[in-house]
Order: structure tokens, then sequence, then C-alpha cells
């Protein structure tokens, strides 16, 4: 028995087919907001979960507590604290890293391991070679990425500085380590592989580098599954100020684990806001044209109610189209959220050191946006419906009453004499018709929005690099002490040959607080008149170091909740560990970090340390450079050096991965949505003067006219969404700047006639190319069938 196609059904299909551009169109602005919701769902789902086992099979510690030195026995009493789990004490230090081939030496972090049993806390994944032998004060594990990224091999040798003494160590293996999932170089915020390294090494052997026998300097806690972190940190901090304690901290405040929880967070909040924008668009497209269709068949939906067709099926016709156009496009966009999430994934392993990252499809993710999807578009198609049911089959069958167009025609007449005829019928269509032509042009402006918006975004992170490296830090590179200096130490470093300038700096590590609101960071001191590095305001002029008090940047001034005028507390991690309050003198940009700036003198005397450093800024000459850096390397109090080119290589490698990468898909996407309604206004207009047209080549008018009343048409639309498009992405834009910065690195919306002139490009090149398949189309119409359409 053959099974035959209701009638319904394959009316169905010929109008799909009929209306195929339109549809794929519609489908994709529908996929594209499918597949950012599972693809970023996703994504989400899979940093999340990775990063949560990864951390419970390597026991990461929940809180972190630094000391200058403290005995062994005083951990006993940290493990007897409420709330704390386990207890591992540990050896930490800076070191310092010379390699055959490389100019600049390479700042590293030292960590000790028990010397012939595994560590209770932050285990570490073996990825080649081998552990260690504790009997053999030479060997080294490394972390696997800075192995890689300088082609080591177990066996290989290294010389490393540590506490200002040279040592020669052998490389045995090759580990990563959840604690340091994200790697950068101590007093920087972009990783780079090659510039950073860590290495394991047995306790006995990093002990006696450190001068820390019978001692640790950082102690590791897991907490019970009630315990509060915050008391935790608090009552580590009594027991250990003693010994010189610089502040215990939790996970949440672990720079590795604070870069990953943004990430998270921004693709977390993009999934819930960027998809339904695109899935409104989609509604919005198949109403206008659902709505076009129902109005040109009127005589046939008469007929097929005349023949007994009930309401229920007439409208479940165009309800099913819209339902193929909404599924397709769902599935369709499924299908690209998982390919995209797994390309994705990809960058996320370079970008941050999981030892795997498999893309995880989301089943409710990829669900919500279904069914979304298909309510958005069935929330359009409805609004059309109740045309159909209130249609009688004796009212269907006639003509709809031509609208009265007596008060709007006399715009058009006033400029009679002064237009060709042609240009007189565009101009009546805009002015008989402002609900409908003002719908296109609002569609057109929400494409020209989006495309402005994410130009103003590419735009904005190569300003944000120039204001960092250009503006703000105007030196060549950095020096860090191994700990605070006389200032007289400066003088060597002005003394190398080929040293132009040396600016001197001090960084304090403290806790700053206002109120109930804390932060874990440092007070940067600059001289009175900074000109390698700088802090500068809005307008990227220099902000003076004054005595009066100390200057935060705006994000951190936000996350402290406070502004100029207000007392600022802080608690000094170093040395006397004293607590100051500081009166907060204004409030200056940044766009890497979250600094607060103060006069080096004033800090000084703050802290009764007058004349002391932690390191300087240098301006220097190219072609000593090789030179220089060789100095620095054998300089014992030297703790690490920041070449500011490969900083803003290794930033620039950032912003092409992860949620910087997801800015180039942000821009693709707007190119679709910009394309999907313009395509869609002209076909509609297309559709709706399908008889007209004809009618004009039969009175004797060229294609070329005919054409131009239609894409005269379009085109006026167009110019016309110009400037409210422009105005909507100008607020659009600080929306998404604000979607894209965090805690760690804030963009700027900054607007420029490149941002907008290459959004008007997407749109005039979207509008082209409609035209030119819409013109095609006319030039092949069927004249005599266009004729016999009833209006």
């Amino acid at each position: 028995m053959t099974l035959h196609p209701s009638p319904l059904t394959r009316k169905l299909m010929r109008d799909l087919w009929r209306i195929k551009g339109q549809a794929l169109a519609i489908g994709a602005v529908i996929a594209v907001g499918v597949m950012m919701q599972v693809m970023m769902t996703g994504l989400v789902a899979s940093l999340d979960e990775t990063r949560r086992a990864y951390y419970e099979r390597h026991r990461l510690a929940d809180v972190f507590a630094p000391v200058a030195r403290a005995p062994e026995a005083a951990a006993d009493a940290l493990r007897r604290l409420p709330g704390v789990a386990a207890a591992q004490t540990r050896v930490a230090g800076s070191a310092l890293i010379d390699l055959d081939g490389t100019a600049v030496p390479i700042q590293a972090r030292a960590l000790s391991l028990p010397d012939y049993r595994a560590p209770a806390l932050n285990t570490v994944y073996l990825t080649d070679g081998r552990m260690f032998d504790g009997d053999r004060a030479g060997e080294v594990v490394v972390l696997s990425s800075f192995a890689r990224a300088h082609a080591l091999r177990p066996g290989d040798r290294i010389a490393a500085t540590m506490n200002g003494f040279r040592r020669e160590l052998t490389v045995v293996g090759f580990a990563q380590s959840p604690e340091f999932l994200y790697s950068t170089a101590p007093g920087e915020l972009v990783p780079d592989d090659a510039r950073f390294a860590v290495l394991w090494m047995s306790r006995t052997a990093l002990s006696a580098a450190f001068d820390m026998k019978g001692a640790f300097n950082e102690v590791l806690l897991s907490l019970t599954r009630d315990a509060l972190p915050d008391a935790v940190t608090d009552a580590a901090d009594r027991l250990l100020d003693r010994y010189g304690a610089t502040g215990a901290y939790a996970l949440s405040d672990l720079e590795s684990d604070r870069f990953i929880s943004e990430e998270i967070g921004g693709l977390r909040r993009s999934a819930g806001s960027v998809p339904p924008v695109f899935l409104a668009v989609a509604a919005f497209l198949l109403y206008i044209v659902i709505s076009r269709m129902v109005q040109a068949e009127r005589e046939e939906i008469g007929l097929m109610k005349a023949f007994g067709y009930t309401d229920i099926e007439v409208g479940g016709h165009y309800f099913r189209m819209v339902l193929s156009i909404a599924v397709g496009g769902a599935v369709a966009g499924g299908l690209m959220g998982i390919a995209m999430g797994r390309w994705m994934v990809d960058l996320y392993l370079i970008f941050y050191k999981f030892p795997f990252l498999v893309f995880r499809l989301d089943p409710a993710a990829f669900l919500s946006g279904f069914s979304v999807s298909i309510l958005a578009a069935s929330a359009g198609g409805l609004l059309v419906l109740r045309r159909v049911f209130a249609l009688t089959p004796a009212e269907a069958m006639r003509p709809p009453a031509p609208p009265d167009y007596s008060r709007s025609g006399r715009i058009g007449a006033a400029l009679t004499g002064f237009l060709d005829q042609p240009t007189r019928m565009v101009l009546r269509r805009l002015t008989r018709q402002p609900l409908r032509m003002g719908g296109a042009v609002l569609g057109i402006a929400a494409g020209l929005s989006v495309s402005v918006s994410m130009a103003t975004i590419l735009n904005s992170f190569d300003a944000m690099q120039e204001l960092t490296f250009d503006v703000i830090d105007r030196s060549d590179l950095s020096v860090s002490f191994i700990q605070p200096l006389e200032a007289r130490s400066l003088h060597e470093l002005q003394g190398l040959r080929g040293v132009i300038e040396a600016e001197p700096t001090r960084t304090v590590p403290a806790i700053l607080r206002n109120g109930r609101h804390s932060y874990n960071g440092a007070l940067f001191g600059l001289v009175d008149q900074p000109r390698l590095n700088r802090a500068v305001d809005a307008e990227k002029a220099p902000i003076p170091m004054r005595e009066g008090g100390v200057i935060l940047s705006t994000v951190l001034a936000r996350a402290l909740d406070i502004r100029a005028g207000d007392t600022l507390v802080v608690d000094v991690r170093e040395g006397r560990q004293p607590r100051l309050e500081l009166p907060v003198i204004a409030v200056a940009e940044s766009l890497l970090g979250a600094p607060a700036y103060m006069e080096l003198g004033a800090l000084n005397r703050a802290l009764k340390e007058p004349l002391r450093i932690s390191g300087a800024y240098l301006r220097v000459d190219e072609a000593e450079a090789a030179r220089i850096y060789e100095t620095l390397k054998d300089m014992p109090m030297v703790a690490g050096v920041s070449v500011k080119s490969e900083s803003l290589a290794a930033l620039k490698r950032v912003m092409d991965q992860g949620a910087g990468a997801m800015r180039y898909v942000m821009a693709t996407i707007a190119a679709v949505i910009t394309f999907g309604v313009i395509y869609n206004a002209a076909r509609v207009a297309q559709a709706e003067r399908a008889r007209d047209l004809a009618s004009l080549r039969v009175l004797g008018f060229s294609r070329a006219e005919v054409a131009f009343v239609l894409l005269g048409e379009l085109a006026a639309v167009t110019l016309l969404a110009l400037p409210l498009g422009g105005a909507m992405g100008y607020g659009l834009t600080f929306a998404i700047a604000a979607g894209f910065s965090t805690d760690i690195y804030q963009i700027q919306a900054i607007f420029s006639p490149e941002s907008y002139g290459m959004a008007i490009l997407v749109v005039l090149a979207a509008a082209l190319v409609s035209g030119w398949l819409v013109k095609r189309d006319i030039d092949r119409a069927d004249m005599v069938s266009a004729l016999k359409t009833r209006d």
C-alpha cells in the first residue's frame, strides 16, 4: 500500500520551495542563536566539570597560607583548627632559569614535594619522564608547557638561580598541576609558556636552597564540607602572625582559579543574553514573511475553507511552515554548536593547562535552545494565524479593500515636478505604507547595530593594547628584586652600558579593605613624576603622584565600592605588616589588572622603610639589549626580568584565544543577521509588488527601470536605517564591552570612524548581494503568471 501525502502537505512543500531563499535566511538566524546557546553552555559545562574533577583528583588545597618562615611544629596547630580536614607544609620560592639560546632570564616558581611519598595535597600529574629521586638534590620536575615551549627532554640540564645562588639541575620529568591551570610570571597577567616555569623539587633539596631546614614558608589546607573559608583564613593568619604571615587566601583568590572562573562566568552570561537576540529577530522575520503569504493567499484560504477544511487545518498548514523553518534552523544550529564547541575546546587547551578537555554537550542546553527557538518562531507565526481564523470563505475570496492613501500621498505630490516616474513610485511606496517600511528600517538598523558594536569591540581590543603598552607603560623592560633593596641599588642598573633611563618602583603586597569589601592585591609605589610607567586618567593624561594618599584603578574602586575622598584600609603583607589608613585621592584608568598607586616616597614613609625599592623600569638601547640581559642573569638580587615586547606578543595571543576569539565569532554572526534581515526585506517587497512590476514591463518600462522601482525602495530603507542603527549600536557597544570585561582585563568602548565605516560596509554589502539576487529573479519573472495574481 502506497502512502500519498495530503494536499496540504504537498502545498507546504511547494510553498517552502518557493520561499527557499527567505526560509534559509531565517533558518540561518535561528541556527546562529541555537549555535551560540549550545556552544557556550557546552563550554561552561566542559570547563566547570573538568576543573572540578581535576581539582578533586589531585586534591587541590582550599586555602593557601604563605608565611615568612615557620617551624614545622606550627603546622600541628593548623591541623587542629575547626573546619580543617588536612594540612600540608611546603617550601616555595622564586628562581631565574638560564637556558642556552635565550637572552632574557626566565622567571620560575620553585615548589617542594615530599622526598619519598605523594603529597597529601596539590599532587601533580606526571606527563613525561619520572619523579625526582629524594636522594638526588639536583633532580627536578618541570611544568610541561614550559618544557614543550623550549623543546626540553628528560635528562636535559638547566641552570637556575635560587636565593642568590646558581645551581645546575637535571630535568627528569614533566608535569601539570591544577594549581597552574593558568600560569603567569609573578607580576604579570598574561601567560607565556616560554617565559614562566614551575620547578618541583624534593623537600630536602629546596629547603637547603632557601635555608628552610626544619621550617616551611607556605601551608596548604583542605577544608571540611561545612567549613567557612573566610573563618579558616582568619584563624590561620592569627596562628602564623608571629612567624610573618603574609595573608592566607582561599582557592577562589588563587590567580589561576580566578582567571578560569572569570572565563566561565563570561561564557555563562553570554549564553543567557546573546541567543535570545537572534531568536527575537527570527520571530520578527517569520512574522513578516508569513503575514505577507497569508495576505497574498487570501483567495486560496477561502477556497480551502469552502471545500471543507477547518480553521485548525488551514491554520495548521501555515503553522507547519513556521515549524519547518524553525526546526531546520534549530537542528542546524545544534550541529554547528557542537562543531564550534569542539573547535573552541582546542583553543582552551592551549590557553588553560588541563591534561585533557572534551567538549561536553549539555542535553538541557540543546533542548532549551531547540524549544526556545521553536517557541520564538511560533510566537511570530501565531500572531499571523489569527488572521487565518478570522477569514470567512466569502470574505477571503474577495480582494481586500484598497488602503486609504489620500493623506500620505501629499508628500509625494509636492515633488512630482522634480522626480521621474520610477522615483515617484518609490517615494509613494515609502510614504503610503509607513508602518511596514518602519519595520524594515528597524530590522536593518538592528543588524547594523550588531555590526557597529562588534566592529567597535574589535577596534577596542587594539586600542586597549595601545593604551597599556604605549601610553601607560613606556619602558622597554622591567626588573624585580628578590626583596626590597636600598634605593642606591638603582645606580647599579643605571650604570649598565645601554641603559638610557631607569625609574624605581616598589610593589607591596596588601589586602585592601573598605568596610565589608576587600581585595587581595598590592600597592604600587611610583615616583612623583613617572615617565616610564604611569597612571593615566580617562583622557589618557598622566596623573602625577601626590603625597596625600592612594590612587585606585577604576576596576578596583568599583570592587571596593570606594571613591575619591574616602579612606582605604591597607593590611600590608610583608615586613612588619602594619595596617595603614590612606585617603583615596584619585581614580585612574587601567585596562590590565586592578592596581593601586602611591607616591614612592610617601609609601616608604608610611611603611617606615625609607629609600626602599623592589624593582625598576628601564629604557634601553636596542643594540645593547642582549648584553644587558646577560648581565641581569648574573645579578643575585634580580628575581625577574619582563620584556615589554614579549608581554605584548603574549597578550595578542591571549586575545586571539578563549573569550578573545569569541569576538571574531560574534563579528561573523553580526554579518549573518544583517544579511538575513536585509535579504528578507527585499524578498517581501518583491513578493508584494510582483504584479505591479509585471505591469510596468507590459507598459514598456525596461528591466533596469523596473528593478529601480524595487531596489530603490530597498536602498531608501537601508539608508534610513543607517543613522538609527548607528545610534542603537552606540548603546549596544557599551553592553557588549561590559560583557567582555573582567576583573583581570577591561575592554573600553572606543568609537572610531573606521569601526562605523566597517559596519556600514557590511550592511551595504548585504544590501548589494540581496539586491542582485532579487534583480536576477525579476529579470527571470514570468509576466503572464504575475499578471494573473489577484491583489
